[in-house]
């Protein structure tokens, strides 16, 4: 210490630690906000594409269906172009196979990817910018974003692999009551409440998301429709046997929902969502406080 109290450091950058954790691409750039700062770790091969079985889905229309490949090489990775219709660039190069460097950009479509190798200090920005981006502020649980990406991950790997597939979309009954009655603050703590206690019913491969103001999805991987519906309806008694409150009034809350699996047809990862919404206002419609499908 000097005479301020300040650590002395010898001069030169902070050292990086090298060697922890994978090398990553990270979207930097691209049309749909949507997939700023999605990472992909690097271990083995990596599929970028339009597809949905890609490891990473680029949905934009001048992204090929299967673009390009990134793939171990020498200790580091190369990304090697899958004959697409717009081409793989590195930099402002287009490459049919190229060796990456650390801070190299890659182009594919629209979207421009940044390679950051092993340990890289900057992966750490990287990881907490696209956690904040596809997490909801007030209940911590995943945001809209994080689960139409996560939903399209699962339907491709499940076309890869078949696979069951399952989903829950939950809504809080009467929820303007709540907030028009007690105020927004009472509406944010059952929210809050309402996350936590719907977690704790869950496996840990299970996938919960705010993706309204009071709508909540939730994914089922390897899951069907009747588990689906049985998780739905423990979910549902919970909410119902639960003291809600705020500032020491009681809030009664229960939920609707509508479930629905990939095994009824093979339709599409939005089709399936669609078809769970249908049945939540089913739910609603037959008098609330109940599971559908």
């Amino acid at each position: 210490m000097n005479d301020t109290g300040t650590r002395f450091r010898p001069p030169g950058p902070p050292e990086a630690a090298p060697g922890e954790g994978p090398a990553l691409l990270v979207v930097v750039g691209a049309p749909d906000p949507s997939l700023l700062g999605r990472r992909l770790p690097l271990g083995g091969g990596a599929v970028l594409g339009r597809d949905a079985g890609c490891d990473l889905v680029l949905a934009l229309d001048d992204v090929s269906r299967r673009h390009a490949r990134v793939a171990p090489c020498d200790g580091g990775h190369e990304v090697e172009d899958l004959g697409s219709t717009n081409g793989t660039f590195v930099g402002r190069e287009r490459v049919a196979r190229r060796t990456l460097r650390p801070g190299d950009l890659v182009a594919v479509g629209s979207a421009l990817l940044k390679y950051l190798g092993p340990g890289d200090p900057e992966s750490a920005y990287h990881e907490l910018m696209a956690r904040l981006a596809r997490q909801d502020a007030l209940t911590g649980l995943a945001n809209r974003a994080a689960f139409d990406e996560a939903l399209a991950r699962a339907w491709g790997r499940g076309e890869r692999r078949p696979a069951p597939l399952a989903l829950l979309l939950l809504d809080v009954d009467h929820f303007k009551r709540v907030n028009d009655g007690h105020g927004h603050a009472a509406g944010d703590a059952v929210l809050r409440d309402l996350a936590a206690l719907l977690r704790a019913q869950l496996r840990p491969d299970a996938l919960l998301a705010r993706v309204g103001g009071e709508e909540l999805a939730l994914l089922l991987p390897d899951a069907g429709l009747a588990e689906a519906r049985a998780l739905g309806e423990r979910c549902r008694a919970a909410v119902a046997g639960h003291p809600f409150g705020f500032e020491g009034r009681p809030l009664p809350v229960t939920i609707s929902a509508g479930a629905a699996a990939r095994e009824e047809a093979d339709c599409g990862p939005a089709a399936l969502l669609a078809r769970a919404d249908a049945r939540l206002y089913e739910a609603k419609r037959g008098g609330r406080d109940q599971v559908r499908g």
